[in-house]
């Protein structure tokens, strides 16, 4: 539980460094969290610095969250840290062992995150790919088969967890379908409910237990008119179809798949039922926007928050070479 958190957001920063300005700015404010991006990161030495003294300005222990997939999405890059194949590409290659290959390789990742100070992981996706999806998404998925898929997200999830790291599943109720990139367009998703059902929202169907994730800016016509992150609607069928009941975050509220002011648009995300706006930007001004309009966390958001929250303890302590060789094992077979 974090009493000390006062705002319903997790916020970027706008460089390697903490402004003053900004120190002050969370310092007040007290957000859920913040999220990095490649513009934070320099060294690990830097990146470590930068992560104290984010909760250094917050004056508590608190998640600090990145986009470390692997791929194009990848915010912490070679050589000072391993470069990694897109995710289906990577599915593709390990074949048969693609489940097990992808919990060490998220293992591998996570201990990088933690060496610097990240404690989340916006990771896995769980979205189909299919022949129409974007390619902004497609190769950031693991496959077409709705019972893969979720075998191998929880395979990640668990990589993540056994070392100390949050995974985010995202993106609720799922992003496959979506034929435009939502940091530009607002997609629309025809399919009716039954194939829905059966398809896209399986996946999350078997990730619902775990404690994060993100919703997607689609709309889904045959339950409403508006985008998932600010549906009513969709949130119920989050939280009782799918049965998701950990702590769901907006996708970025800058993507342009929203309309309004990004005051407006946390607004109608936290009323739908999100329990986090996240803002990645970096800017003061529309942080100052969006933590007013989020406000603070919710009874419903606090009941929510895992039990060892916010350090999940990282488990058996597995020499990092032997991953490594039990990964190039897996990939070669």
């Amino acid at each position: 539980m974090i009493p000390q958190a006062r705002t319903a957001a997790i916020f970027g920063c706008e460089g390697a460094r903490l402004g003053r300005e900004e120190s002050a700015f969370f310092s007040d404010c007290q957000p859920f969290g913040f999220i990095l991006f490649a513009r934070n990161v320099e060294t690990p030495d830097q990146l470590r610095r930068l992560t104290g003294d984010l909760r250094a300005c917050a004056g508590r222990d608190l998640p600090i969250f990145v986009d470390q997939e692997g791929g194009r999405v990848q915010r912490l890059r070679g050589p000072l840290w391993r470069e990694w194949t897109p995710p289906l590409d990577f599915v593709q290659a390990a074949g048969p062992h693609a489940a097990r290959a992808m919990e060490l390789r998220y293992r591998l990742i996570a201990r990088d995150l933690r060496a610097v100070g990240i404690t989340g992981n916006c990771a896995p996706t769980a979205d189909l790919a299919g022949p129409l999806t974007h390619p902004i998404l497609k190769n950031r998925c693991y496959g077409s088969d709705p019972a893969q898929v979720a075998e191998i997200a929880l395979a990640a999830a668990r990589g993540m967890m056994a070392e100390g790291v949050w995974p985010v599943v995202k993106h609720l109720p799922g992003h496959g379908r979506s034929q435009s990139d939502t940091h530009l367009d607002l997609p629309t998703v025809s399919a009716d409910r039954e194939s829905l059902q059966a398809t896209d929202f399986a996946p999350f169907k078997a990730l619902a237990h775990l404690p994060f994730a993100m919703t997607a800016h689609i709309v889904f016509s045959a339950y409403d008119t508006l985008p998932a992150t600010q549906s009513p609607e969709m949130i119920r069928v989050i939280r009782q179809e799918i049965g998701f009941q950990g702590l769901l975050m907006t996708d970025d509220l800058n993507m342009q798949a929203l309309a309004g002011t990004l005051a407006q648009r946390t607004g109608l995300s936290m009323a739908a039922g999100c329990d986090l706006a996240l803002h990645c930007k970096g800017d003061l001004a529309e942080m100052i926007a969006v933590a007013g309009a989020a406000g603070p966390l919710r009874a419903d958001t606090l009941s929510r928050i895992p039990k060892d929250f916010p350090n999940l303890p990282p488990g058996d302590a597995i020499d990092t070479g032997a991953l490594d060789a039990d990964l190039k094992l897996l990939l070669a077979k």
